[in-house]
């Protein structure tokens, strides 16, 4: 049995009580706002007097180029935030380096900027006019010092970051972190250098130099990254330093084509390394520089990203020139690693396919690069407290999901089965709009859609076995299968004491199953799409309908159809179009994929394990789940029920191209007490009422968006992505296309209209979230609300505003929680919000992981969550090092060297759980422990029925895969096994 932690370690930091103020001197320049009137006049000369002007300097292409070419510099952006006396810039450099950006540069740079603002020929004699105009007034660089860790409070007590702060604090120590001594691997040096870092990426970034790894048939390459970001935390008025260590994986094979393959319509990350600086006159610099490859539609090739620096660079003499972009994707391995001139490595993505060397770091290694990279911690700020493992009360629930073994395995399954037969018929009475539910034992009526006899059989082996059914239910011989036909289909039966199981077995015949047909001649691809979907969905829902599905009474449907990659683009999966039109004829869908075997994929070997998961999902989609019991007693209120609102993303809208999010609650309570089994609903704001889940799933199709070519379209919320390294996107500057697809560009999208569609959704998800609260009254309720997510849409949940045991719904101002209603906000690592982690204490020396809720001796309301690793993950040891051979330590090859190149990292989330509202015992009376909650939050995370433990608590979950209804995901998926999500901690 491994060690038991009782402690663990954050990679957070912040100042010690009493240290003096963190500080630094920089040399730093405002933006010339003498200039403002001269540019937005030539940015808006010639233009459409119908056309929306210019009111902004648009300085993105500005600042690309200067943070690519003087990398040593810290882009801000305009300066326009004040506090105090103290007044933001446009441009820092740390005074004790070289002058990164002398003069004869910046006007250089300058020029190329204001020639690139309107580059037509007839605007030229204008662009020499302000030209002059700018060189009359040049703005001056000044001598600043900056305090860049000291802020004022919120009313709720958090610290209140200056936006400066995010960049040059972060900053400040990623430069100390440099001056280290290179980090000695055990197998050789890690030398870092910075990676520049926009105003709107936030934090620093180090990376190594290119590593190889030799696989069994190619060179593998990749690097080593140190993230430092700056964050707050609920309550506190202290900021905080966080780190974080990951990968970053080159792509250097070429596909079939003899070229590296680029994500569709996606830019693509070049690092860059010259050997002389960018900028002729500036000094040299160990930075790296990034620029973006994108698909160039007129040039029908890859080119550098025209939006960002290679747009303006054309008109500068560089030192060195960018790589040609054909000669790059051709023969990446040229390009990186050590060499003569410019160096390059582009960076790989999962869309590319498989890599040699698996994301991620494991705890061991992790806690290892950390305490190298503490050295350079200044004097004053110290690591954040180590957190305690909660003794309030087991960290498990009470009715956890058993381990059996040997003999008793085989007992607990069918134990299990039976109690999903249990719940599904509480479903079936929770679906029934009769009051009271018609006598008799409830009846189940699934669809079994199959493409292939080898799934059909399979799947309905799957079902028996779920819910322990006798017999086969009738089945005729196969040739009958292949005859049947909606309104005739193949139809088994079980009876079982709970209820009564009916199986209608139909082949996916007629094309439904086929490659959506886009027509070609249709004008906006876009346009063509959305109605290869329209016309697809229309004929699901006739076929479903002739079968005697009824858009009344939701019913489950399982569907057999090919895997997103075996059509011909993505777009072209009909995954998107069955839901919809199954949807409308009444039917909730789960997908299971054709069992076939290719080159590097299998789907025949564990078709049963998929089948049985795919009901599993299913069955969730009708209400089937086990809430996790807690226990705490009686220091949560009896008969506790969970609500959890989400934000659904749905697709840009129209000519805005604003994203807009429909808030959805889930609501989470025992049918009766003590069962552990429970009832699901959704809110219905147009009825004002509380419907049950599959209904709720059925009716968010009304929100459905058809999607285009020209879309964004939204992967949704995806805790269980790699521990890769992740880019961060650049804001495009390109003039979006058309909606409709069809290749026009569409009108600027101005900071007025964003903030005005932006207060419209707020003002929306106030009423949403009025009403619903209102609903709440009279029945004990903890309220859960994801940061991330909905922060946005509700500014309640954001650091900067809330206060303790207040809620706000909208601009009234903040008021007491209703009596029975508590409110609980988590957090997740997304955007590092959260810090790396690692047990501490094992006498081997190991920094492990454990699962646990976990606090500190502060009090405060802020608890962390973790679990225990996934099972798919058990061959990640938190020992595995992937830079260096290491010893192992049991089995059959003890005492030998391994390296854990090609074994994935898998490190379980540190989830933030802060209880935002409660109702605290006052003199006399008795009142809500806030670890009592965070307790109750943490064990909804193991429901009996997950495999694993959930990245989210149970109520949360179900509430985000209502997504799934609303809007397509494009990620790759090999139809989940499982509909619970994978929790990683994201480099």
């Amino acid at each position: 049995m491994g060690f038991t932690y009782s402690e663990i370690r954050r990679a957070a930091y912040l100042l010690a009580p009493g240290a003096a103020p963190l500080t630094s001197r920089y040399r730093a320049l405002p933006f010339p706002e003498q200039w403002r009137d001269s540019l937005l006049a030539l940015c808006n000369t010639g233009r459409d007097a119908e056309a929306e002007p210019y009111r902004t300097v648009p300085t993105y292409r500005m600042d690309g180029v200067l943070q690519s070419l003087a990398p040593d510099l810290v882009v801000r952006g305009r300066g326009s935030e004040k506090h105090g006396d103290e007044k933001d810039f446009w441009l820092y450099a740390p005074a004790d380096i070289p002058h990164p950006l002398p003069d004869a540069a910046f006007e250089r740079l300058l020029t190329a900027w204001v020639r690139n603002l309107r580059p037509e020929p007839e605007h030229r004699a204008r662009v020499v006019e302000t030209l002059a105009e700018l060189r009359a007034d040049p703005p001056r660089w000044r001598e600043v010092e900056v305090d860049l860790l000291g802020c004022d409070t919120t009313d709720g007590g958090t610290a209140l970051p200056l936006g400066r702060q995010f960049q040059l604090a972060t900053d400040h120590l990623a430069r100390r972190v440099l001056a280290l001594p290179p980090y000695d691997t055990g197998a050789g040096l890690l030398r870092f250098r910075a990676v520049p870092r926009g105003p709107r990426q936030q934090g620093a970034e180090l990376m190594s130099q290119p590593l190889p790894h030799e696989g069994k048939d190619r060179t593998w390459w990749f690097s080593v990254v140190v993230n430092v970001s700056l964050h707050t935390v609920p309550f506190s008025p202290h900021l905080r330093l966080h780190v974080h260590t990951g990968l970053r994986r080159w792509a250097t094979h070429p596909a079939a084509n003899g070229r590296l393959y680029l994500p569709f319509r996606r830019d693509t990350s070049v690092y860059l390394r010259p050997t002389v600086p960018w900028l002729p006159g500036t000094p040299a610099c160990e930075r790296y520089a990034v620029a973006r490859l994108t698909w160039d539609r007129d040039e029908r090739a890859h080119g550098w990203r025209e939006a960002g620096p290679a747009g303006i660079l054309r008109a500068i003499a560089l030192g060195q020139p960018f790589p040609d972009p054909a000669e790059l994707l051709t023969a990446p391995e040229r390009w990186i690693g050590e060499g003569p001139g410019v160096r390059a490595a582009v960076v790989h993505s999962n869309h590319m396919g498989q890599h040699g060397v698996k994301a991620g770091l494991m705890s061991n290694q992790r806690s290892q690069l950390v305490e190298w990279a503490e050295q350079a911690l200044p004097a004053g700020l110290v690591r954040a407290p180590d957190l305690r493992r909660s003794g309030i009360s087991s960290n498990t629930p009470a009715n956890a999901r058993p381990k059996p073994r040997g003999d008793a395995k085989k007992a607990e399954e069918v134990r299990t089965a039976h109690a999903r037969r249990a719940a599904l018929a509480v479903a079936m009475r929770t679906l029934s709009d009769e009051k009271p539910p018609p006598a008799g034992v409830p009846v189940v009526e699934a669809r079994l859609l199959w493409q292939t006899a080898t799934m059909r059989d399979t799947a309905i082996a799957a079902l028996t076995e779920v819910l322990a059914l006798d017999g086969d239910g009738g089945a005729p011989a196969a040739e009958v299968f292949d005859m049947a036909k909606p309104g005739d289909p193949v139809l088994l039966r079980w009876e079982a004491p709970e209820l009564t199981v009916r199986l209608r077995c139909l082949p996916l015949s007629g094309g439904l199953a086929d490659s959506l047909d886009i027509d070609p001649a249709t004008r906006g691809r876009g346009r063509a799409l959305a109605a290869a979907i329209t016309t697809r969905r229309t004929a699901v829902a006739a076929v479903l309908t002739a079968d005697g599905a009824d858009p009344d009474t939701a019913a489950l449907a399982l569907v057999e159809i090919d895997r997103r990659a075996d059509f011909t683009t993505p777009l072209h999966d009909p995954k998107f179009a069955l839901r919809l039109g199954c949807a409308d004829a009444g039917v909730i869908t789960q997908f299971t994929a054709v069992p076939q075997k290719a080159r590097g994929y299998n789907s025949e070997k564990n078709a049963a394990y998929r089948a049985r998961s795919a009901w599993l999902d299913g069955f969730r989609q009708l209400g089937v789940r086990v809430v996790p019991e807690h226990t705490l007693g009686d220091r949560l209120p009896t008969d506790l029920h969970y609500a959890a609102v989400w934000m659904v993303k749905r697709r840009a809208d129209g000519p805005t191209r604003v994203a807009r999010h429909t808030p959805v609650t889930v609501l989470v309570g025992p049918s009766e007490p003590g069962s552990g089994q429970t009832v699901i609903r959704g809110w219905d704001p147009d009825q004002h009422v509380w419907i049950p889940y599959p209904k709720f799933l059925l009716r968010l199709t009304r929100l459905a968006e058809l999607p285009g070519l020209s879309d964004e379209i939204d992967e949704g919320y995806a805790p269980g992505t790699s521990d890769e390294v992740e880019e961060d996107p650049a804001p495009s500057a390109e003039m979006p296309p058309s909606p409709a697809g069809d290749g026009q560009p569409q009108p600027r999208v101005t900071f007025q209209e964003r903030r005005r569609k932006g207060e419209e959704q707020r003002a929306k998800t106030a009423r949403y979230l009025q009403k619903m609260l209102r609903s709440l009254h009279g029945r004990p309720t903890l309220l859960l609300a994801h940061s991330q997510n909905g922060r946005t849409n509700w500014p309640w949940l954001q650091d900067g505003q809330v206060v303790p045991d207040l809620i706000r719904t909208g601009h009234a101002s903040a008021g007491r929680l209703d009596s029975d209603l508590r409110l609980v906000r988590v957090r997740d690592t997304s955007g590092r919000e959260t810090p790396q982690w690692w047990g501490i204490g094992n006498p081997s020396g190991v920094n492990g992981l454990a699962a646990g809720l976990w606090t500190d001796a502060s009090g405060s309301r802020v608890f962390y969550s973790t679990t225990d690793k996934a099972g798919t993950f058990r061959a990640s040891s938190v020992e595995a090092d992937k830079l260096a051979p290491r010893p192992l330590r049991a089995g059959k090859r003890k005492g030998e060297p391994t390296i854990d190149t090609e074994i994935p990292a898998w490190n379980p989330a540190l989830m933030e759980v802060t209880v935002l509202g409660c109702h605290p015992a006052t003199s006399g009376e008795e009142g809500d422990t806030p670890e009592a909650l965070a307790m109750a939050v943490h064990q909804l995370r193991q429901a009996a029925d997950y495999l694993d433990a959930l990245s989210l608590p149970l109520p949360l979950h179900l509430a985000a895969l209502a997504q799934e209804y609303v809007l397509p995901t494009l990620a790759e998926e090999e139809e989940a096994v499982d509909d619970s999500a994978v929790t990683d901690d994201r480099g």
